[in-house]
């Protein structure tokens, strides 16, 4: 155990930057500048972000025919983009309009073929293509990096992470080069097992970890895991939660195993990490230098501080493929409380939950399912996990796992509460399961609406 705490610095200090020289990344340079610009008035950083803004709208204008058109459509020129509320007028970005017309809105200049790609998927189930330079994707990783140390790890220490389907090191070159420059051990959520946490538990007391990493539902299970079987090698000096809504229940737990605070974290694959919480806790930090958030009412205004809306964001980072006004599809509350760490990155209250996961009542108003599971799966004795798929207008289908105090009440319970909500002629089947798995993924997913919106 003693020389993985000595390696450590050696990977920091040496080890990363010789490998950094080698390759010619500016990956390190980038972080570091991200390292001083937190720091910066709030003002200087919106300074920055709106020149960022507007550059890209002028790169857009003459290397993009795609998003020339809209701003046409909506009878503005770069010049004429003056004000936040001036940029309002360009239309939203839905993901349907991205699969309509996703090589379309690739820039001039780009090559496809050499830019780098990769799909994710939505809560529909239908993938989006997205394409960025290498030169993005390091300037993702910086940022990443940045906030992965706000959680208490600092490079060159080893990761525990809790993840689906890892991309594990094959040959020995590649292990290796993983095991000098940052060694990653995981507990694979594709297969959470008792034997497997036991693996992972003996695994970290020979590697040990400083950051336990993942889903934060998964997370979640393995401290359940952890709190059960009585485990106590698995140590970490900070949490990172990321990937899906972390639930209050669910905190309170990582933390009460743990004895440590959970650092959450929020971000989609499109356009990276949007907010995070910092050492403080106070509220998610929004990544305002990479990207320009906005937090809208259903009629397009501007929501107030503590008013819940929608999430909209423009990269400012990505001109291969460029996501102007992208609606993610989750919700958002904006805040205009400063965090006693002294950064000048704004704050977001929390992310209140996803709009593609709202189920649908049959007078056509929605139902934010991470509410549905706060008030059934918290309330509800004995109701370990749960999951609720809407196959239709009039049928819900519930997947749940019982736990000790799970009794006969608990169903009818359930299944009148939501008969109830959804009105009536709405069949409620509840399904008692063993597990309710994954996505290939590896996240989970707490509700799916198989309703075309």
């Amino acid at each position: 155990m003693l020389k993985h705490r000595l390696f450590s610095p050696l990977r920091r200090h040496l080890m990363e930057p010789l490998d950094a020289l080698r390759s010619g990344t500016p990956f390190l340079n980038y972080w570091k500048e991200l390292e001083r610009t937190q720091y910066l008035p709030e003002a200087a950083l919106r300074r920055v972000q709106w020149e960022r803004l507007t550059d890209l709208l002028a790169y857009v204008w003459d290397n993009n025919e795609f998003y020339r058109e809209r701003m046409e459509q909506a009878g503005l020129t770069p010049e004429t983009v003056t004000s936040p509320e001036e940029f309002r007028k360009i239309p939203v970005l839905s993901k349907e309009c991205i699969r309509q017309n996703t090589l379309a809105m690739i820039s001039r200049g780009y090559d496809v073929g050499s830019l780098m790609k990769f799909k994710t998927g939505g809560s529909t189930g239908k993938s989006l293509e997205i394409y960025l330079t290498e030169e993005c994707s390091e300037r993702r990783n910086a940022c990443a990096r940045r906030h992965d140390r706000w959680a208490g790890w600092n490079p060159g220490e080893p990761i525990g992470a809790v993840w689906g389907n890892p991309e594990l090191p094959l040959d020995m070159k590649s292990r290796l080069k993983d095991w000098f420059l940052s060694p990653v051990i995981y507990l694979d959520t594709m297969s959470v097992t008792e034997a497997s946490v036991r693996a992972f538990a003996a695994e970290w007391k020979q590697v040990q970890p400083t950051l336990l990493y993942g889903h934060a539902h998964s997370i979640f299970v393995l401290a359940e895991f952890v709190r059960e079987l009585g485990l106590s090698s698995i140590t970490p000096k900070g949490i990172l939660s990321t990937s899906m809504m972390l639930m209050p229940h669910e905190r309170r737990t990582i933390e009460s195993v743990f004895g440590i605070k959970v650092t959450d974290r929020y971000g989609c694959e499109e356009v990276s990490l949007i907010a995070s919480e910092c050492e403080k806790h106070e509220g998610m930090h929004l990544n305002i230098e990479h990207l320009y958030i906005e937090f809208l009412r259903e009629d397009g205004s501007p929501a107030s501080p503590g008013e819940p809306g929608t999430i909209v964001v423009t990269d400012l980072m990505n001109r291969a493929m460029p996501f102007i006004r992208y609606r993610v599809e989750d919700v958002g509350v904006p805040s205009d409380r400063k965090c006693r760490c002294g950064r000048g990155l704004p704050l977001m209250e929390s992310v209140t939950g996803r709009v593609a996961d709202f189920l649908i009542k049959k007078d056509g108003s929605r139902v934010a399912g991470i509410s549905l599971i706060e008030n059934t799966l918290t309330k509800m004795p004995g109701i370990v996990q749960m999951q609720i798929v809407q196959e239709s207008m009039d049928s819900l289908v519930v997947r749940v796992v019982p736990g000790a105090e799970f009794k006969d009440s608990t169903q009818c319970g359930l299944r009148d509460y939501l008969a109830e909500l959804f009105g009536s002629g709405t069949a409620v089947e509840v399904s008692i399961v063993d597990a309710i798995a994954p996505e290939a993924s590896g996240k989970y997913r707490f509700s799916i609406c198989r309703i075309s919106q």
